[in-house]
């Protein structure tokens, strides 16, 4: 039998390969690292050793970006900070705090642009309905019951049409109750506004401690 030698280059193969096998079931699970010495101390002849610069955890993927869907992500405390984030999608948290919140999305009428609204702030957790009525009763949605507290329910009232010397007469859980004077049509524009009473009131003014 004739000897043929072999086509691959004298010396070690540093060719990077993909992983490859199953999935483990273990959990939860870290990355190793592999001790190698010194960049100055390492044999010359040796191949390189690899890091990772990308990575998926099953259908997750760490590039510059992360990419993937993930159902939970749990992390009890921690700061981030960047230059800026941009998220697409819905995005649920218990509780969220910034320096100014606004809406940024694709100018409904001028192409090439982006419009801009700025949240309007308040020192409440403060909710509110509007609309017009037409007669002595707003009727307010069924759920403020169990919503928001009565008593720190405000209304603002603009007549439609004529002065009608509106008030309102008394409030409860579900309707404001209007009254005009001499019994006038009521038709007027409304506000209602009110504080959640599900969760603690807003602490307005705090000591400075970083967050």
């Amino acid at each position: 039998m004739e000897f043929v030698p072999g086509t691959r280059p004298p010396g070690p193969d540093c060719t990077d390969i993909a992983v490859w096998g199953a999935p483990s079931a273990i959990t939860p699970q870290y990355i190793a690292k592999i001790k190698v010495e010194s960049e100055e101390d390492y044999p010359k002849d040796a191949c390189p050793p690899y890091y990772y610069s990308s990575a998926i955890i099953d259908n997750w993927q760490i590039t510059a970006s992360m990419t993937g869907a993930m159902s939970t992500m749990n992390i009890p405390s921690c700061d981030i900070t960047c230059t800026s984030v941009l998220a697409s999608g819905n995005i649920s948290a218990a509780t969220f705090s910034a320096t100014s919140k606004l809406f940024n999305i694709p100018h409904p009428s001028q192409e090439g642009k982006r419009l801009l609204h700025g949240c309007l702030e308040g020192p409440e957790h403060g909710v509110y309905v509007r609309g017009r009525v037409k007669g002595k009763e707003i009727s307010l949605p069924s759920y403020w019951k169990d919503l928001v507290n009565v008593d720190s329910i405000t209304v603002n009232l603009t007549p439609v049409g004529a002065h009608q010397n509106v008030i309102v007469k008394r409030w409860d859980e579900e309707k404001i109750y209007l009254q005009s004077q001499g019994g006038m049509p009521i038709d007027c524009f409304y506000h209602v506004y009110a504080e959640r009473k599900d969760i603690d009131p807003l602490v307005v003014e705090k000591v400075d401690r970083g967050s």
